[in-house]
């Protein structure tokens, strides 16, 4: 027996793993959490399979039902939405389950902001605009932002934002982010990525407020940076003509010989 987290991704049901997809259809037992999930990803559960929403659970009974499911030998697949690694609240269930000795693996999902980018058409990395995207949040009643991890010290760096879980405090974002970025500095808030009611908002920092209205579901991602839109960077060297590397040798003497 084994629970397998998966990244169930953005929102579109399709945007899943093809591991999560299988692992999914060979699970007799489903936890999801139902506020994120859609329920188009339940669509791979086997017939007969148990599926618990566990939106209204709390933490002690969520792993009474994989304590349950462990005592009858039954694999679960535990659903969370985007990626795993970042802000999903597994942390705290896989420590439960090592105490108690319960098998687990984790399989990652599409994260938002890479869903988000996908809508966009952006590539967030540009050469010579930007290199670091910085995924954070605002300070939360169930999580606070540690000593350090302001937005104002990220935004200082001039690497790209992805701010999630923030539109709702937007005064607070933007006065954090303008002396640093300019009134001038592209910015996207959208809601829901790859979902059918998605959202999207493109302004520049100075004009975000009057773009936006009274839209300010929590829910919605703000990127902002200058490599949104920007058409004015160097191209990549990886594909000059004129650069030597492995896959494509270049000159009298390069790096990595043609292999005969």
């Amino acid at each position: 027996m084994t629970v397998h987290f998966i990244g169930a991704g953005p929102g579109a049901p399709d945007l899943i793993t093809l591991r999560g997809r299988d692992l999914i259809a060979a699970s007799p037992v489903c936890l999801y959490a139902g506020s994120l999930v859609p329920e188009g990803v339940l669509a791979h559960c086997p017939p007969g399979c148990r599926i618990v929403n566990t939106a209204p659970l709390s933490l002690d009974a969520i792993i009474d039902e994989i304590a349950a499911a462990h005592a009858e030998g039954k694999d679960v697949a535990r659903l969370h939405s985007g990626d795993l690694s970042v802000w999903s609240a597994m942390g705290e269930q896989l420590r439960r389950l090592r105490a108690l000795g319960i098998p687990y693996d984790v399989t990652p999902g599409v994260p938002s902001f890479a869903a988000a980018a996908a809508t966009l058409g952006a590539e967030l990395t540009l050469p010579g605009v930007a290199q670091s995207v910085v995924l954070t949040r605002t300070s939360g009643r169930a999580s606070p932002m540690p000593e350090g991890e302001s937005l104002a010290a990220f935004a200082a760096t001039g690497a790209v934002l992805a701010i999630h879980l923030s539109v709702h405090v937007l005064d607070r974002v933007m006065a954090d982010l303008l002396p640093h970025y300019g009134a001038d500095c592209p910015v996207a808030v959208v809601w829901r990525a790859s979902w059918p009611d998605e959202r999207v908002v493109r302004a520049t920092l100075g004009t975000l407020q009057a773009a936006l209205g009274a839209e300010l579901e929590r829910t919605a991602l703000i990127l902002v940076g200058r490599s949104l839109g920007a058409e004015d960077f160097a191209e990549s060297r990886l594909y000059a003509g004129d650069y030597d590397r492995r896959y494509r040798p270049v000159g009298t003497h390069p790096r990595f010989p043609e292999q005969a």
